[in-house]
């Protein structure tokens, strides 16, 4: 499949999902893509965009969801216009996927709403690539019902029926921790999708403290070599200036002047001859 016109999955290098959870300002947001652009330049490296206008998902009602959908994707476009990088968002109601899709080049299904029909058919009719990832609380086995579900509601659409990634992010082992089986590396393969390894939220404490997220970004190095010893497709990483600051999400977010030596990292290691399974 193609993203933006790049070749992914299959014997196509290594691509790079990245960016900061969500926008909390346009300023944050355009200098952590012009960050990524000169990253993805140096490296040679196929790099979308990640940031979300809002997140519906939150341990608590009072914690910061981002500036809404209008002035996001107003903020999203200047970062595509600006930088030339191809940009993700997620969605999460089916009345989003329409808008969101005339401003981004790829869309995603947030884990907790993998089983959400309504959701996945409307992002996947819309006819860009998307990123469905896998719920905490599901088998790897069962994103085969998911993908048939998007390719089902891409053909009814008459869109590509092969723009669908899948995407690992941890799963519930528990209370408020996370576990990543890396044979469901090679279980979601089967899908025919191109994998996508989250290897940030893979490292969360979900509800850790109290009323937010906790996590352990000291683990996100290894875990994230681990999924491209494995033979991963693409990497999916949320990293931002100051973590220790961020307003979602910072306590799994990697730092983003490390952002490239661990890159460059990974792409190395994704050289050596591999495949999920």
């Amino acid at each position: 499949m193609k993203i933006a016109g790049h070749p992914v999955g299959g014997d196509a290098p290594l691509f790079v999902i990245a960016g900061p959870c969500v926008i909390e300002s346009e300023a944050l947001v355009l200098s952590v893509a012009e960050t990524l652009k000169g990253v993805s330049e140096r490296l040679n490296l196929f790099l979308i965009f990640k940031s979300s206008f809002d997140k519906a998902n939150r341990s608590s009602g009072a914690t910061f969801r981002g500036p809404g959908m209008e002035e996001g994707l107003r903020i999203l476009e200047k970062v595509r216009t600006e930088t030339g990088l191809p940009v993700l968002t997620d969605i999460h109601t089916p009345e989003q996927a329409r808008a969101a899709a005339d401003a981004v080049d790829m869309l995603q299904t947030p884990a907790f709403l993998a089983r959400q029909t309504d959701l996945i058919e409307a992002a996947s009719s819309t006819g860009k690539p998307v990123n469905i990832k896998k719920a905490q609380f599901m088998a790897p086995s069962d994103m085969a019902q998911v993908v048939a579900k998007a390719r089902g509601a891409a053909g009814r659409a008459g869109v590509d029926t092969d723009c669908i990634t899948v995407c690992e992010r941890g799963t519930s082992f528990g209370y408020n921790n996370l576990v990543v089986d890396m044979r469901g590396l090679a279980t979601m393969a089967e899908t025919g999708c191109p994998v996508v390894f989250d290897a940030t939220h893979s490292v969360q404490r979900p509800g850790g403290l109290g009323d937010r997220s906790g996590g352990d970004r000291q683990f996100v190095p290894l875990l994230a070599r681990a999924a491209v010893g494995a033979g991963i497709n693409g990497l999916f990483m949320e990293t931002h200036p100051d973590p220790e600051n961020a307003l979602s999400d910072g306590p799994n977010a990697w730092l983003l002047d490390k952002a490239e030596a661990l890159l460059g990292d990974l792409l190395a290691l994704s050289r050596v001859p591999r495949s999920v399974g």
